[in-house]
């Protein structure tokens, strides 16, 4: 089994004629992934690479049964493209666009509230594999392996690092799922590792976080109390100065809030194995899983 994505998948791109919108739709299909069709406004009826171009999301669901889309449209226009895709009623909205302003994000967050039947990866996000079934973002796919493990990241770098450390030490992912760094995004933490606790196939838990906010320590309370399953654990920027922003959007401490050190203060107290180091995070997941096994 998986979380989010599998063979029934159906999906369309928002900005599909656009240069990186075309070069990951045809990644994406080369993965196996489903892709029907693709969005851009003004373009409608127009072929593209064998991929149908419609003016908007209605119409391409309506024509092609889509049910999931990835967005690669512009920063000023991309937070009313999540918003279309979310009134149109799909089921999963991946925003891989980064740089949306943060006025144009708590605009969209409101929407979400009134549909929640539609659930937002990103934005600023790689998006999401299912393991030799599906691909839905940037992520490279030639590094997952079908397997036992589901990854959940705040990193689209560490998210690569830690499903190529478990493809190359035998135990593969299920699911792997870049939610995002922004400060406003959609899919938390918690919200993934519940579907990994609830999902049959998964057998251990990869959990990297970030400093800034504080969705990782509100994920370690629901790990405590509610997962029976491995959870492996790494905060990246613990080297980061207070105040100082660094890379993604989120990562920022801010009046001691956030810090890597709560962070993984939080892990532990919740029973998570903390990798000391990004390099160590699949040997410490083989070592959760054997541990697990001997319980």
């Amino acid at each position: 089994m998986s979380i989010l994505i599998d063979q029934n998948t159906k999906l369309l791109t928002q900005g599909i004629t656009g240069k990186a919108g075309l070069f990951h739709s045809l990644r994406c299909r080369d993965y196996g992934t489903q892709v029907v069709g693709g969005v851009t406004p003004g373009k409608g009826g127009q072929s593209i690479e064998g991929f149908p171009v419609y003016n908007s999301v209605r119409e391409c669901i309506d024509a092609t049964g889509a049910n999931t889309t990835m967005i690669f449209v512009p920063p000023p226009v991309a937070g009313r493209a999540i918003i279309e895709a979310i009134e149109s009623g799909l089921k999963l909205v991946v925003a891989i666009t980064e740089g949306i302003p943060v006025l144009d994000m708590l605009k969209v967050k409101e929407v979400l509230k009134a549909h929640p039947g539609t659930l937002l990866c990103g934005p600023n996000c790689p998006g999401l594999v299912t393991s030799g079934v599906a691909k839905v973002g940037i992520a490279p796919g030639v590094i997952h392996k079908a397997g036992r493990i589901g990854v959940v990241s705040r990193s689209g770098t560490l998210t690569y690092e830690a499903v190529d450390q478990t493809s190359r030490l035998g135990l593969g992912q299920t699911t792997a799922v870049g939610i995002g760094g922004d400060a406003v995004h959609g899919l938390t933490h918690q919200q993934v590792i519940e579907m990994f606790q609830n999902d049959p196939a998964t057998e251990g838990i990869v959990f990297i976080g970030e400093i800034g906010g504080t969705e990782e320590e509100q994920a370690c309370e629901y790990i405590k109390t509610h997962v029976t399953k491995p959870v492996v654990g790494f905060i990246a920027g613990a080297s980061a100065p207070p105040g100082k922003r660094m890379g993604h959007a989120g990562a920022i401490i801010d009046g001691g809030v956030g810090t890597a050190q709560s962070k993984t203060d939080a892990m532990k107290k919740a029973g998570v194995l903390v990798a000391p180091t990004a390099a160590e995070i699949g040997a410490c997941m083989v070592e959760a899983i054997n541990h697990k096994s001997k319980v």
